[in-house]
Formats: C-alpha cells, sequence, structure tokens
C-alpha cells in the first residue's frame, strides 16, 4: 500500500463540464436506473417463478438480469450523485472496490453471453441433443466456470493497479474507476502495463466476440435447410442474441483494445454498456419472444389474484 501513499483519494471529472447539463443527465440517468432495476427484476422474477427456469435459455437469461442489476448498481449510483454534487470524489479504496466488482461482474456477463450463445448453437444445430448436452449440471457449471473466469479477469486487474504508483495529480477522467484513466495518473512509465491490461481485456473481448459471430455464422448457416417457420423462430431468437451481444461487445472492445495514453470518447461510450444495454436488454428479451411475454402475464396475473385474495381475507 505504499505506492499510493502520496494519493487518498481521487476526483472524478466526470461526463460534463456544464453543471445545466449535470443536473439534466442526473435526472435522466434517475429514470434509466429505474427503468433498469424494473426491467431486469421483472425478467428476473418472472423467469424463477415460471416454468422457464427449467429452460437452459431462459435459465442464463435469469442469470444475466441478475448481473446487469449487479453491474449497473455498482457504477450508475455514485454516477448519479456524482452528476447532483459539485465535488466527486472517490477514497484510493473505494475506487480499487469498484475497480474489482465493475470488472468482476462484466466478466461473468460476457461469459454468461458465452452460454447463451452455446445454448442457441446446439439447440439449433444438434436438437436431439440438445437436452443431454445443455443438463441442468452443465448449465450449472457454465455459471460457476463464469464466475471463475470473471474473478481471474478481475483480480490480475486489480493486483496490477495495486502495485502502480500514484504521487498525484489524482483527477480521474471519467465517473468511475477504470484500468485506463487510472494508468494515466500513474507516475512512472506504464507501456508495459498498458500492454498488459490491452492482453486483458481487450484481446480477450475481440477474441470471445470473434468466436461468438462465428457461432451465429454457423446457427445461420444450418437453417438453410429448416422450414419457413423453424427460420422464423431460431431468427427470432438468434437476432435477439446478436444484439445484445454488439450492444455490449461494441462499445467495450473499442475501449480496452487501444492503449491507455490514446485519446478518444471513452468515458462518452462507456455509457452505452454501463446505462443503455442494460436498459435495453429487457426489452430486447421480451418484446419479440412471445413465451416470455406470455410468462410475465401468468406470472403477474397469479401475482395480483394472491394480493387481492389476501386483502379481502384481511
Amino acid at each position: 500500500m505504499e505506492n499510493h501513499k502520496n494519493v487518498t483519494e481521487f476526483i472524478f471529472t466526470g461526463l460534463w463540464q456544464n453543471r445545466q447539463i449535470e443536473l439534466l443527465f442526473f435526472l435522466l440517468f434517475l429514470l434509466c436506473y429505474l427503468a433498469i432495476l424494473m426491467g431486469n427484476s421483472v425478467i428476473l422474477f418472472t423467469i424463477t417463478y415460471s416454468h422457464l427456469i427449467e429452460q437452459p435459455m431462459y435459465y442464463f437469461l435469469c442469470h444475466l438480469s441478475l448481473m446487469d442489476l449487479c453491474y449497473t448498481s455498482t457504477v450508475i449510483p455514485r454516477l448519479i450523485r456524482d452528476l447532483a454534487s459539485t465535488r466527486k470524489n472517490i477514497s484510493y479504496n473505494e475506487c480499487m472496490t469498484q475497480l474489482f466488482t465493475s470488472h468482476l461482474l462484466a466478466g461473468v456477463e460476457i461469459f454468461i453471453l458465452v452460454s447463451m450463445a452455446l445454448d442457441r448453437y446446439v439447440a439449433i444445430v444438434k436438437p436431439l441433443h440438445y437436452m443431454v448436452i445443455m443438463s441442468r449440471k452443465r448449465c450449472d457449471m457454465l455459471i460457476v466456470t463464469a464466475w471463475i473466469l470473471g474473478f481471474w479477469h478481475s483480480i490480475a486487474l486489480l493486483l496490477m493497479v495495486l502495485s502502480l504508483p500514484f504521487c498525484g495529480p489524482n483527477h480521474i477522467n471519467h465517473y468511475l474507476c477504470d484500468i485506463k484513466p487510472l494508468l494515466k495518473l500513474v507516475c512512472k512509465d506504464v507501456h508495459v502495463v498498458s500492454i498488459l491490461a490491452i492482453a486483458n481485456s481487450g484481446m480477450v473481448l475481440f477474441a470471445i466476440f470473434i468466436v461468438l459471430l462465428a457461432s451465429y455464422i454457423l446457427i445461420l448457416y444450418s437453417l438453410r435447410t429448416r422450414s419457413s417457420a423453424g427460420k422464423r423462430k431460431a431468427l427470432s431468437t438468434c437476432s435477439s442474441h446478436i444484439m445484445v451481444v454488439v450492444l455490449f461487445f461494441g462499445p467495450c472492445i473499442y475501449i480496452y483494445i487501444l492503449p491507455a495514453g490514446s485519446e478518444n470518447k471513452d468515458k462518452e461510450i462507456s455509457v452505452f454498456y454501463t446505462v443503455i444495454a442494460p436498459m435495453l436488454n429487457p426489452l430486447i428479451y421480451t418484446l419479440r419472444n412471445s413465451e416470455m411475454k406470455s410468462a410475465i402475464h401468468k406470472v403477474w396475473s397469479r401475482l395480483s389474484l394472491r394480493v387481492e385474495v389476501s386483502d379481502r381475507i384481511l
């Protein structure tokens, strides 16, 4: 801990320097966060208390919604608080905690998206073996693996940053503690560390994105022999996954594939995967999914009926 003795806290510059714009976006991001909480909670509750939890696709979707809730809760509440305040400070320890938890949860979410792509690949390319390959035990193993890989990624990043000296200045040109803006404050040459950070985040993201795209290309290729109804159903499901993958991976790859010293719009683009993608995910997975919409109607109708009966008894 000697390395950071000259810096006990960091100060975020935030997204904008204009006070009126910050207050406007305070309200906007507050509404976005409420939409994220409501949308992902509805999906989580609906899948958990319906028959959909038995299906691997919805089992993974349930975990994805949980990750969206947890991940956004490590970033957006502080962002909202900072937009309403004049001093946007965060202690060194809190900064390191945010760095670790945000990368842990984002890492888990990435590998859940990989698991969802695997599920769709098996369902469409090997339908006769689907229930054997995607058994509940295997699904549980994929979720545990996602947590292990996410932990490895985030702990490696954290240990890398903890070993660096921060002597000042302490103004982070961002609204959250992330590897690239932190590297700009280090008082020594970070060329090697920057390469390691790109390898840990950017290259891994890019490789996973290519694998996901390849899997969806194989899925689309295998659909050429299917009936029109089968093609429509498969395309509807896959298009939802592809939209979510592009929304999340596109901005992440742009940010983490470039070296720390480069000047770009990192903090503005990061809003796409910290706020916009988690807010849109529930809409993407429900609006075009009749099975999900039906389950939402049944579960919430059953819940309202129970509440009505309880009120009558009281």
